[in-house]
Formats: C-alpha cells, sequence, structure tokens
C-alpha cells in the first residue's frame, strides 16, 4: 500500500472521528433524508401521480438529498481546517494537499453509504420494494459511489473556496437544491414548459432514473452511460479545482 492511501485513510478516520464528536449535525444528516423522504410520501405522495407507488418512485431522489447533505459537510469540515490552521500543520508533517482532502472525501463517502443504507431501511419498513437482482443492486451501489464521491470532491473545492465554515454551507446549497428541479420527486412533464430543459439535462436526472431502473429492475437504456459521464466530468473538474485552489490557500 503506497503512502498515499495510507495518508488518506488516517486522515478519513480522522473526519469521521470528528463527526462523532458532533452528535447533533451528524443526527442531523442522516434523518433529515428520511425525514423530508417521509414528509413527501406522506404529505404529498396521495396528490402526485407517477403512475406507481409513491414510495416506489421517491427512494431514489432521497438518495441523492443524502449526497447533497453529506457534501455540505465535507466543505464545512475543509473550510474549518483551513481557518483553524489544520492544513498547514499537517503539510509541516510532509503531508500533501490531496492525501488531506482525499481523507475529507473518503469519509463523505462512509457517511453517505451510513445515511444512504438508513434511508433504504425505512424505504422498505414504509413499502418500498426493489426488483433488482444482486447485478443489479451492484450496478446501483456503483453509480451511487461514483455520484458521491465526485460531489464530495465538489464539496472538498468549495471549502477551500470560502473564507468561512458558514460561507462553504453556502456553498453547497446548490447541490442540496438540484434534486428539486429533476425527476427526483415528481415526473418532469409535470413542470412547467420552460422548466423542462433544465429538469432533463441537469447532472442528476439521468443518475435518479438510472438508480430508479436499475433498483427496480427495469430497462436502463442509456441513462446510466449518461449519468457516469456527468460524474466523471464533475470529479474531473472538481479534483482540478481543489489543486489549483489548494496550491494558492497554501502558497
Amino acid at each position: 500500500m503506497t503512502a498515499l492511501p495510507v495518508s488518506a485513510l488516517a486522515l478519513a478516520g480522522r473526519s469521521l472521528r470528528i463527526s462523532s464528536r458532533r452528535p447533533d449535525a451528524l443526527i442531523t444528516a442522516l434523518m433529515l433524508p428520511v425525514m423530508l423522504m417521509l414528509i413527501f410520501v406522506y404529505f404529498f405522495g396521495g396528490a402526485i401521480d407517477t403512475g406507481t407507488r409513491y414510495v416506489t418512485y421517491v427512494v431514489p431522489g432521497a438518495m441523492l438529498l443524502c449526497a447533497g447533505f453529506g457534501a455540505a459537510s465535507t466543505a464545512v469540515g475543509v473550510a474549518e481546517d483551513m481557518k483553524n490552521g489544520v492544513i498547514d500543520r499537517f503539510r509541516s508533517l510532509d503531508i500533501g494537499g490531496v492525501p488531506i482532502l482525499a481523507g475529507h472525501v473518503t469519509a463523505s463517502v462512509l457517511r453517505n453509504l451510513l445515511s444512504t443504507t438508513l434511508v433504504l431501511a425505512v424505504a422498505l419498513a414504509i413499502g418500498f420494494r426493489p426488483q433488482a437482482g444482486p447485478a443489479g443492486f451492484l450496478a446501483a451501489a456503483g453509480l451511487l459511489v461514483a455520484y458521491v464521491t465526485a460531489i464530495s470532491w465538489l464539496a472538498a473545492a468549495l471549502g477551500l473556496a470560502a473564507d468561512s465554515p458558514e460561507a462553504a454551507g453556502g456553498f453547497t446549497f446548490l447541490m442540496m437544491f438540484l434534486p428539486y428541479p429533476s425527476s427526483a420527486f415528481v415526473p418532469i412533464d409535470t413542470m412547467p414548459g420552460w422548466l423542462h430543459g433544465f429538469a432533463e439535462h441537469q447532472p442528476l436526472t439521468p443518475v435518479i432514473e438510472s438508480l430508479r431502473a436499475l433498483l427496480l429492475d427495469q430497462p436502463v437504456g442509456g441513462a446510466p452511460w449518461t449519468a457516469l459521464a456527468w460524474c466523471a466530468g464533475i470529479l474531473a473538474a472538481a479534483v482540478g479545482l481543489t489543486c489549483v485552489l489548494f496550491r494558492r490557500r497554501t502558497r
């Protein structure tokens, strides 16, 4: 095992320990997506016609809500490290920027796997019945991890760009908002016509459509490839931006 993954895993453990010492933030990140899913299912689901049980329709969107909240925690954590001088102390120990930020991203992926598991468990309890076989579940899990990794790196870049942890949390608002103008909670054809183009072609829609089709064992078409292309593009841009911002902030 090389020094990079060793450092990244050690720093991921540090990020997870910090999260465990903030039970209020951890509980919010875990429970808020569950509460939003329950609100949509029981408050609004009866008025929304999706052609299937609403809980079946809404679960993939709830999973991506988890990813958005988890990414916000990553941005805040990076901004706090910059503000408190932790980054400079790590660099004095000859730990580079990539392992430091990779540690935050790895912790974000692990937190999101926990929150997604919780959402799925609650969804099963209230009537969600996936039809996927082992291959479908593995494909859905792989796509979800790819998306979480991409937006976690983007959140790390936003954390570097922010002047304070509060600003970092504000910067991630867009990632938490994007599931709403997509096919996450209502079919796109029920939205106003001027919104269709954005909702159909924004990054989250192919991810959501792919997860929905994979979990329900339905034809997936080209949606997974479009989703993976978006994830790869976001990841490449985010990692490049992170490297540039890290060099500027640590001169």
